[in-house]
């Protein structure tokens, strides 16, 4: 269910209506409140907000542009599904520069990056118990983000973010459709952890980042061809080659 949600108070002082419809809106369907295929009732949405239609109209515009909403006839606007050959460019991409970013870090990581690192991995371990894909999918981030954020070349960490963004926008919590993987991803964050602090050499630990993020990879696509029967839709390669 989704929470009621006023945005008329508590919005940024400034922020326009529909700006402020746009950013609700954004965070339900990146949060998975409004999973891929719902439908969006400008009406209830302006209700539930506070606001008229026209900056829901205006924000529904907006995310259209960005790929997250799609109107289909007799039907409306929905919430778009995550495309599987964009999530699949994303990845490999993302799986070449953080682990070059990640590799290039590995020499200025310190002892209270890693006890830092290892105490986000706890917490994931603990969100297996009771799984919270999205929470599980949070803590994934600020836990690679500890082991990227010190890389020194600005432009690859520039486009480690970009990745990062774009899956957001993607709504890819991936650990939603396949769980079984985050435990796996839990137990090759411990080694990517005893690597760096072993002190590693650089290609050993990008390796390792690459196989890590690949191994999501290929789990979703496993998935998505099963469940959904596109895997004609992915193209013949999917995952970067992830051996020396």
């Amino acid at each position: 269910m989704t929470e009621p949600a006023s945005i008329s108070n508590d919005a940024p002082a400034g922020a326009s209506k529909s700006q402020q419809a746009y950013d609700a809106v954004k965070q339900r369907i990146v949060g998975g409140s409004y999973p891929p295929g719902h439908r969006l009732v400008l009406a209830a949405i302006a209700q539930d907000l506070g606001v008229s239609v026209v900056p829901v109209r205006e924000a529904i515009r907006r995310l259209e542009a960005e790929g997250l909403v799609t109107f289909q006839r007799n039907v409306g606007a929905t919430v778009a599904g995550i495309d599987p050959t964009e999530y699949l460019y994303t990845m490999q991409t993302l799986s070449l520069v953080e682990g070059a970013a990640t590799a290039l870090s590995a020499p200025l990581i310190g002892a209270g990056d890693i006890a830092r690192a290892r105490a986000v991995n706890e917490e994931m371990r603990a969100c297996l118990q009771d799984f919270d894909p999205l929470r599980f999918t949070r803590l994934n981030q600020d836990f690679h983000a500890i082991l990227f954020e010190h890389c020194p070349n600005p432009h690859i960490l520039d486009l480690v973010h970009r990745g990062w963004n774009r899956l957001a926008s993607l709504r890819s919590s991936t650990f939603r459709f396949v769980p079984e993987r985050a435990r796996e991803s839990v137990e090759e964050h411990e080694e990517l952890l005893a690597l760096i602090g072993s002190g590693a050499d650089a290609t050993t630990i990008e390796w390792a980042a690459r196989r890590h993020r690949g191994a999501t990879l290929d789990a979703y696509l496993a998935h998505h061809s099963t469940h959904d029967g596109t895997a004609h839709a992915t193209p013949p390669t999917p995952t970067v080659r992830t051996t020396p």
